[in-house]
């Protein structure tokens, strides 16, 4: 994914800042999305991340999405870019850390994760957003 996300240094910034669709994000937009709830996970719930912790609940997706849009707003592409790749970076090595036994709940629910449960959630995301952009890229 770092990688991936590395690549769009090399596209037009006009074409990374144009909405994917209209009414949609720009790229650089799901970039500044990703990065800020890998942020999140790194600040907020790799930290509980313990044998029989309680992770925070996640919080609210439309309220997150837009202070992501908020927070990201001055950055550059390309402070975006690396602050992903950082980011990203940082919460893989985080998350490779921990027991492979290691089991938490979110949000004081009853269904407990791993780390890998807890990883195929934004693995899936991450396809989501991908194809996303594979998409507007073709286009161009």
């Amino acid at each position: 994914m770092i990688d991936t996300i590395m690549e769009l240094k090399e596209v037009p910034e006009e074409i990374l800042r144009e909405p994917i669709k209209e009414g949609k994000w720009s790229i650089i937009q799901i970039v500044g999305h990703l990065y800020y709830w890998d942020k999140f996970n790194l600040e907020k719930m790799i930290p509980y991340m313990a044998d029989g912790g309680d992770l925070p609940k996640f919080p609210d997706h439309d309220q997150h999405n837009e202070e992501a849009m908020s927070f990201i707003k001055d950055y550059s592409v390309d402070s975006i870019i690396d602050s992903f790749a950082l980011t990203r970076k940082e919460l893989n090595e985080r998350i490779s850390s921990l027991g492979k036994d290691v089991r938490f709940t979110v949000g004081g629910g009853k269904r407990e994760f791993s780390r890998e449960s807890f990883i195929k959630i934004f693995i899936k995301h991450d396809a989501h957003h991908l194809k996303q952009i594979d998409e507007k890229l073709q286009k161009q």
